[in-house]
């Protein structure tokens, strides 16, 4: 029952013998435009998912500050540090550290508190934010032009927001 290449003629025998050379080529080809098609596309995608992340970071740090100065019955300072690398938001009670996140060094976070005379968010026990101070965040890629970019609004009873908005 076993068939026998031995049994076809030579010439059956040397033209199924395998791919030729500008087979090859072609298929690699075609696979190197299909690569250079979708790789923008893979950037942005890379890009749109980092700015997930660090918006995730940041509502994260946010809301546990919350949860721990009605927890502990005590202010619970925000400390947005930009001049590290990693960045990192810290929480601290009477200036003790309480966590610390760090976020993506291609992550770009810009923060604006209004009044502008307040430096640091500071939450209180009784579900506020102290000097009635709003802040926003804008989220940003450095990788990426493309990517869409997510705004983290922090309002003065301590509501904590998120929505794809802003200017890179």
């Amino acid at each position: 029952m076993n068939a026998s290449t031995n049994s076809l003629p030579i010439s059956l025998r040397m033209n199924s013998s395998g791919f030729t050379l500008i087979e090859l080529m072609v298929t690699i080809a075609v696979l190197a435009i299909i690569v250079s098609i979708a790789a923008p596309s893979m950037n942005t995608q890379f890009a749109n998912q980092r700015v997930k992340s660090t918006t995730s970071t940041l509502l994260t740090a946010l809301k546990e500050a919350k949860v721990e100065s009605i927890i502990r019955r005590q202010d619970i300072t925000v400390i947005y540090d930009d001049t590290v690398s990693p960045q990192t938001i810290t929480l601290q009670a009477n200036n003790v550290d309480i966590s610390s996140y760090d976020i993506s060094d291609r992550s770009t976070v810009t923060q604006t508190i209004t009044p502008s005379t307040v430096s640091n968010i500071v939450f209180k026990p009784n579900k506020t934010i102290d000097n009635s101070a709003t802040v926003l965040y804008t989220i940003c890629d450095s990788g990426s032009d493309d990517e869409t970019p997510k705004q983290v609004e922090l309002t003065t009873i301590a509501n904590v927001n998120t929505m794809n908005a802003g200017i890179c």
